[in-house]
């Protein structure tokens, strides 16, 4: 077994550049999870029937959960090994996936994708920390990473894609099933390829402070949603300042432990923290504006899974390529430079789809989508390599879970608040609408989301559900307008932000 011991500068090997080939595979798989239920949205409304708040915790809780279990599964694959870890989440991922096909109730469907989250929580710091130890080469270091952000980006934004494609032959379960055999396949080829790693000296898990991490995260959450959800109350408030207050007692520990789950030192350097940061908010606009660009395609234009699919589909390109050039840009460009300008950029495409009821074609979205796309891709892969440079090579898994954290943070807080935002704009219009021709309960319904309006219009038929489609629609384009407004602002802060934190960031 190896261990945690750095040789700067030494080559990686050709058995370490086909192991990334299998890290790959789990990368793109846990990423894609976040997005591929995305086109799935109107057939589980259909099919399950959930309330608004039921919808938006099947879509979400995957992600959360992810978050809320990186960094204690980090400091686990240091200390039992990351290939082991990778391993086991791999074959829990694909059991938990079978589980979230078959079920039977949204109730359940939550419970699976908990689960999932959990799951791809394990899989996901080990990806990242054995790139860490298996190129140590500083240029080859940086183009794996790369390639990393490339697969997490590109399995994030080629989820509607697969989603339609299956979705056209299969019912819903179906974007779940597809895990499994790549599951299966790198239960076989990592033990072969992929070496492993772990701390020798890491000492002992604190179950506690894993406790503390993934109730903070929780707990916020829940009380942002039920704030969009039902407006500022005693619940919400007391769970954000549960959240918070636990997230504070979780970093007192960490300081004074001996075997703490996170070094809170790393948190000193200014590039490090910066570069959490950035990557929070970028990731942030990216997967909640994924989710309205499926929802609008398919509800509002009236496209197809796989139709809608193959629209989003460039985007996994545009992140892909602009993931790989990052080590490029950074040679010739400061990455203070790059981060700055890549978030004003975004902030146009953001800013493009804020004119989207002026049209009745998918071109002004593909459009603003590819450009927010190009803008955000390189981010990533460069704000990861800062992070990983930083941390010391024993600590690879506990940094890596901190990165990652981060980046499923900040999708999970995107999907969330947006979503929550985008759903109580959509409900404060529909409020003041009067909807001929429908009882109470099915009024109700219509709304609470654009796809229930939409089984309510067909349910109505004639006249009356045309005019129904009509309303709801231009409810829901109000609000994804005004959440990508929201998400230029938030692009445009981000770049101030980058330029003042990174300009002592060293080439």
């Amino acid at each position: 077994m190896a261990k945690d011991t750095d040789i700067n500068g030494a080559k990686a090997s050709r058995r370490d550049w086909i192991g990334l080939a299998v890290i790959a595979l789990p990368c793109i798989l846990y990423s894609m999870d976040l997005t591929v239920l995305h086109l799935a949205v109107p057939q589980i409304a259909e099919t399950l029937k959930p309330g608004s708040s039921a919808l938006l915790w099947i879509v979400d809780i995957y992600g959360f959960m992810v978050a809320g279990a990186l960094i204690t599964m980090g400091t686990l694959g240091d200390r039992i090994g990351r290939r082991r870890l990778l391993l086991i989440g791999a074959a829990l991922f694909g059991a938990t996936s079978v589980l979230a096909a078959f079920s039977t109730s949204s109730e359940m469907l939550i419970f699976a994708r908990a689960l999932q989250g959990l799951a791809a929580g394990s899989m996901s710091p080990s990806t990242l920390s054995l790139i860490r130890n298996m190129f140590r080469d500083d240029a080859e270091r940086s183009f794996a990473i790369g390639v990393w952000v490339a697969c997490f980006s590109a399995g994030a934004a080629i989820g509607p894609l697969v989603g339609g494609v299956i979705l056209n032959h299969y019912w819903w379960g179906a974007v779940f099933l597809i895990n499994v055999p790549i599951m299966l396949l790198l239960l076989a080829l990592g033990p072969a390829l992929l070496p492993e790693f772990k701390d020798e000296n890491a000492g002992r898990l604190d179950i506690l402070s894993a406790a503390q991490s993934l109730v903070a995260v929780l707990a916020i959450i829940f009380g942002i949603k039920r704030i969009a959800e039902h407006g500022w109350g005693l619940l919400p408030a007391v769970a954000i300042g549960m959240g918070l207050l636990v997230g504070v007692l979780f970093f007192r520990r960490q300081a004074v432990l001996a075997d703490p789950l996170i070094d809170v030192r790393l948190f000193r350097m200014p590039g490090f923290t910066a570069a959490l940061s950035i990557n929070v908010v970028a990731i942030f606009v990216v997967f909640g504006m994924f989710l309205f660009i499926a929802q609008y395609l398919q509800l509002v234009l009236g496209m197809g899974p796989l139709e809608a699919g193959i629209w989003t589909s460039p985007s996994g390109v545009a992140f892909a390529l602009g993931s790989m050039a990052a080590p490029f840009l950074v040679r010739h460009f400061h990455p203070r430079i790059v981060i700055t300008c890549g978030f004003l950029i975004s902030a146009v495409g953001f800013a493009m789809l804020t004119q989207l009821g002026s049209t009745e074609t998918p071109w002004l979205l593909f459009t603003g989508m590819m450009v927010f796309c190009l803008g955000l891709a390189p981010i990533g892969a460069i704000t990861t390599d800062v992070v990983m440079t930083e941390a010391p090579p024993e600590r690879a898994g506990a940094a890596s879970g901190i990165s990652e954290t981060s980046f499923e943070f900040g999708g999970a807080l995107g999907m969330a608040v947006l979503g929550s935002i985008l759903t109580a704009i959509y409900r404060d219009v529909m409020a003041g609408e009067v909807l001929a021709g429908l009882p109470a309960e099915s009024a109700d319904a219509a709304k609470d989301t654009l796809g229930g309006a939409v089984a309510m219009a067909r349910e109505l038929g004639g006249a009356d559900g045309d005019a129904l489609l009509a309303t709801a629609r231009a409810a829901f384009v109000h609000a994804f307008e005004v959440t990508a407004g929201l998400s230029a602002l938030g692009a445009i802060s981000a770049a101030l932000v980058a330029a003042v934190l990174l300009r002592k960031i060293a080439r």
